[in-house]
Parts: structure tokens; C-alpha cells; sequence
């Protein structure tokens, strides 16, 4: 039965009872990754006897933040944690003993390619003189000839043979040997290589001290947490619309995914990932709010007279004033002031929601390099049933443009980040969502239209005068909106325009046209006005729309 491992402070206890040093290794077992930042959750165990121990972990990064590092665990025993120190230091970035027992055996391995290497040499210079030799041999028909009544005894067949099969041969052995040297100079150069890799070297790391008492023998399973700044996970979405038809309604497949970066200064393997949306790093309460004064501004300090000396000693003094009239409080806070902040299934997370926050838990062990590079997950899916319309502005651009207006349902809220936009499994380009919350609409738009046609054409153009004793200009203008469906199905249509907005009493605008806007002043934008139409399938709808403008004939005007 293993029993809760509890945390008291020994204050009273003196530095020489505590025992020597127990040293444990630890591994990452699972990762809470937040927006900013990451809690990291490592294992170890070890035995202890019966007494006082300082369990030493070194394997913790540089940058975990001091003030996070907890510890607690499970042990078969009664055992205590006094306190937990933690301090930086240089430690070797491998094993010593299994890098020095690495070294020899490369070492050896070396000695042994050199000595082939030695012996293919001496191949090498053994076939360059054999190729002296019967270059030698060569040369004996231009010797002068052997004096009178000797006899020369040359074969010459036979010298003619044994220049040819010699040579051969030493040309062989002289190429073999050059092909085994530069094979062995290129395991050689490799090895030497690793050699160079498992150099003696150091790297930063945490040391964290547990001063435990243990109050029988026993073993334990710790437990270190701690953050680091140096991780961030982002949400991203692939939005799949189906458009359905006139007897199947169009449905929306939200895909949820996460990208997960991190350079901590460790590998996580196999780690057990969690994605929470809270931030840990953010404000945690509303700043301060500090009286405003309102005052008569003060008159200006009178001016020396011509013929006075320059004060030259006073304004130095009056600069130096604040700065020693800053209180202690005042010179820690600048300080200290803190720098700026940095079509297989897919299986989905388990997510839990809960009021303030959302976490999601990806299934199985995963592995996120210490290099910066993303590693993507999906998280889950939900299908969502959206209204579909037609959003158009002919004076600008006559095409229509699909839109799917989505509720998000009660759970979790969606996290701004780009979204991948799918119509009937055709991409149709990306959009950037702004953070969602359960039951708040939203609208995705699916691209260009083709079955909505839209026209839209200038009917009437025309300026003048009119009064008789106060004359004014007017500029009168009417426009024809047309748009017909082709779909199957009805579908609503929203046509936007928009009519000048004076910025000056004597400029009157009138609106014209015999199609009264459903909505003015769209999105708080002056003068955008907006038709809701109802399109039947095959039918057309037509929109009049205009506006007059009457000004001083005295005056010119301008649009904007």
C-alpha cells in the first residue's frame, strides 16, 4: 500500500543531520501545454532507509521557473518533505562513464582502420615498384649491345610476356590498394566524428534538492513539477461544408487541431500532452485605476532680464532632485521592471469544460522535439448545422458569395486561429477566427457562387440647378440590381450598397429608388445600407435603388 507523501517544514532542524546525497534520475511523464507557457510533470523513483535524505534531481532545464518547482509522490511508507531547494548549475550532457566506455571502443575501432589503412599502403608502394621494376625491363633493347664474342641470351617473347602480365598486375594491386585506402580513410574520417561528439562537454540545468525524512525504510514514486516559458500550443480548424441539396440540408464538419511547439531546453517523450486554454502568464486581476486631476494650467515662469547671468548650477540641481527623491519602492520597480514577453480516423481528445476553462487531453503518449517545430494533433470534431445565404455587393464585385452562419453549441469555446475552408470537399480558401463562445453566431464564407447571378447597372445619371431665387445643384442617380437563382432550392440573398452621407448641413441627401433597404447603417458603417431577399428556384429579383443630392450652387462638392 503506498501512502501520500507529505510536505512539513523542519526549520528547527540543523544543515548536519541531514544525510548524504541520494542522487535519482527522472523522466517526463506527462506535459500541460498552455497558450503560453507549459507545466511539466517528471517521475522518479527511489529507496531510501530510515532517516533524513536529500534526494538530488539534475536532469530538470535551465529555464524551469524556480518559484513553480513542487514536489510530492507516493511512497509504501511514512515519509515527510522538509523543503525544496533548486539552483542552477553546469552538468555534464551525458553519462561520463558510458560516454568514456563509448570512447574507447570508437578508439579501438580507429586503431584497427588505421592499421588495414597501413597495410594497404605498403600494397600500394609494393605495386609502385614492381611498376619501376618492369619499366626497367622495358628499356633493355636500347642498351648498347654486349661487346664482340659475347652471346645475347634474351627471349625476347619472353621479356615481351613478362613486361605485359607484370605490369597488368601491378596496375591492379596498385588500384586495389587506392580503393581500400579511401574506403578506410572515409570509416576512419566517421569515427572520428563520433569521437569528436562525445567530447567531455557541459550544458545548464536545475538542480532541485528534496530534504525528506523517512520514518522507515521505504520506496517512493516523486512527482517534480514545474513551468517553463518556452512552449505554446495554438488552435487551428478545417471548416467542411456540404451543401446538400433540395431533400438533404447542408451540415458542417468543424475539425478542431492543435499545434504544439516547444524549446524548453528538453525532449518530451512519451508524454502524456494536455491542452488548456488557460493563461497562466496573463494578468490575473484588473489594473489600477489612478485619480485624474483637472486644473488651470499654471502661468509661465518669468524670464531673466537681458544683462542677468546664465543659471547654470540651478537647473542641475533641480535634475538631480527626482532622481534622489526616489524612494527605495520606486528604484526596485525600475529596477526589476520585468522585460517584454515569446482519410485515416483520426483519433479525438477527450475534452472537460468547465466555467472558466477548457482542457483537452490527446490521446496516448506523444513526443514534442526540444527544437521549436510544430507537431500538429487533432482534437475533436463536431458537426454543426448552418444556415446558408447569399452575400453580394454588385458595385464593387458582381459575384455572390456563399455564406454559412454557424451557433456554436454549449462546450468549449473555439480559440481564435486560421481556419481551411472546404465546399463539398473542394478548398476554397482560409479565414481567421476570432475567438468563439458557446451559443455566439458566427459567419464562414465559401467562395463564389455560380448558380446566383448578379447584375447591377447605372440606370440614370444626371446633375442640374433648380430655385428660381436660391438656386441650388443636384446630382441625381439610380441604379438596377438584379439577382436570379439557379439552385434548386430557394435561397435568401443579402445585396449591400451604399448612398453618400453629408458631412455638412447644406448638403441634403435623398434616397431614391421604389425598393425600400431592409437594414442602414449595416455594421455601424454610415450609409451602407442592405436588401434581404427571398429568391425562389429559377426566379428573379430586382432591386431599385438611387439617391439625390442637393447642394449650394455656390459651392462645389466632392465624394470621398
Amino acid at each position: 500500500m503506498r501512502r501520500t507523501v507529505t510536505t512539513a517544514l523542519f526549520l528547527a532542524w540543523p544543515v548536519s543531520v541531514w544525510a548524504a546525497d541520494v542522487p535519482i534520475s527522472s523522466r517526463v511523464d506527462a506535459v500541460t501545454v498552455f497558450p503560453q507557457g507549459a507545466e511539466v510533470s517528471r517521475v522518479a523513483k527511489v529507496n531510501l532507509e530510515k532517516g533524513m535524505h536529500t534526494v538530488v534531481l539534475s536532469d530538470v532545464p535551465a529555464d524551469a521557473v524556480p518559484g513553480s518547482i513542487r514536489v510530492e509522490g507516493l511512497a509504501t511508507g511514512k515519509l515527510e518533505i522538509g523543503s525544496v531547494d533548486s539552483r542552477r548549475l553546469m552538468v555534464p550532457s551525458t553519462d561520463l562513464a558510458v560516454a568514456a566506455s563509448e570512447r574507447r571502443r570508437i578508439e579501438d575501432e580507429i586503431e584497427i582502420l588505421r592499421d588495414q589503412r597501413g597495410t594497404a599502403e605498403a600494397q600500394f608502394q609494393a605495386a609502385e615498384t614492381q611498376k619501376l621494376l618492369i619499366n626497367n625491363l622495358s628499356q633493355l633493347p636500347t642498351r648498347p649491345a654486349p661487346a664482340q664474342g659475347a652471346e645475347r641470351v634474351e627471349d625476347w617473347s619472353q621479356v615481351l610476356t613478362t613486361i605485359a602480365t607484370g605490369s597488368l598486375e601491378a596496375q591492379r594491386n596498385a588500384i586495389d590498394a587506392q580503393v581500400k585506402m579511401r574506403a578506410l580513410d572515409r570509416q576512419i574520417g566517421d569515427l572520428e566524428k563520433k569521437l569528436a561528439a562525445l567530447s567531455p562537454s557541459e550544458q545548464q540545468r536545475t538542480e532541485v534538492r528534496v530534504h525528506v525524512e523517512a520514518l522507515a525504510p521505504l520506496e517512493a514514486d516523486l512527482v517534480v513539477r514545474y513551468q517553463v516559458p518556452g512552449a505554446s500550443w495554438s488552435a487551428l480548424y478545417d471548416a467542411r461544408l456540404q451543401t446538400g441539396d433540395k431533400t438533404n440540408a447542408p451540415s458542417l464538419s468543424m475539425i478542431r487541431r492543435a499545434e504544439i511547439r516547444q524549446n524548453s531546453g528538453e525532449n518530451w517523450d512519451n508524454a502524456a500532452l494536455t491542452l488548456s486554454t488557460t493563461r497562466p502568464n496573463a494578468s490575473a486581476s484588473i489594473p489600477e485605476l489612478n485619480s485624474i486631476t483637472v486644473d488651470f494650467e499654471a502661468p509661465p515662469e518669468p524670464r531673466p532680464m537681458a544683462g542677468a547671468p546664465a543659471p547654470t548650477t540651478a537647473p542641475m540641481k533641480r535634475m538631480a532632485v527626482p532622481e534622489a527623491a526616489m524612494d527605495g519602492d520606486q528604484m526596485a520597480m525600475a529596477e526589476a521592471a520585468p522585460p517584454e514577453p515569446v482519410a485515416v480516423e483520426a483519433r479525438q481528445a477527450e475534452a472537460v469544460v468547465s466555467p472558466f476553462q477548457a482542457v483537452f487531453a490527446v490521446p496516448g503518449r506523444s513526443g514534442v522535439p526540444n527544437t521549436g517545430e510544430a507537431k500538429r494533433v487533432q482534437l475533436l470534431t463536431e458537426t454543426i448545422e448552418p444556415q446558408l445565404s447569399i452575400k453580394t455587393v454588385p458595385r464593387e464585385d458582381t459575384n455572390a458569395y456563399l455564406y454559412a452562419t454557424i451557433v456554436l453549441p454549449a462546450g468549449t469555446p473555439m480559440l481564435a486561429g486560421p481556419v481551411s475552408l472546404f465546399r463539398d470537399g473542394t478548398f476554397v480558401g482560409t479565414h481567421a477566427l476570432p475567438l468563439v463562445s458557446p451559443g455566439e453566431k458566427h459567419e464562414l464564407g465559401f467562395g463564389a457562387d455560380d448558380l446566383i447571378r448578379v447584375k447591377h447597372a447605372l440606370i440614370e445619371e444626371k446633375r442640374g440647378e433648380t430655385g428660381l431665387i436660391s438656386t441650388s445643384r443636384t446630382d441625381v442617380r439610380l441604379f438596377k440590381i438584379s439577382v436570379k437563382n439557379l439552385h434548386e432550392r430557394a435561397m435568401k440573398v443579402t445585396v449591400l450598397d451604399q448612398m453618400p452621407v453629408s458631412n455638412n448641413a447644406d448638403i441634403k441627401v435623398e434616397a431614391t429608388g421604389g425598393t425600400t433597404p431592409t437594414a442602414t447603417n449595416v455594421d455601424d458603417k454610415r450609409g451602407v445600407v442592405a436588401w434581404d431577399l427571398k429568391v425562389e428556384p429559377d426566379d428573379e429579383e430586382v432591386v431599385d435603388f438611387g439617391y439625390r443630392v442637393v447642394w449650394p450652387s455656390a459651392k462645389t462638392i466632392t465624394y470621398r
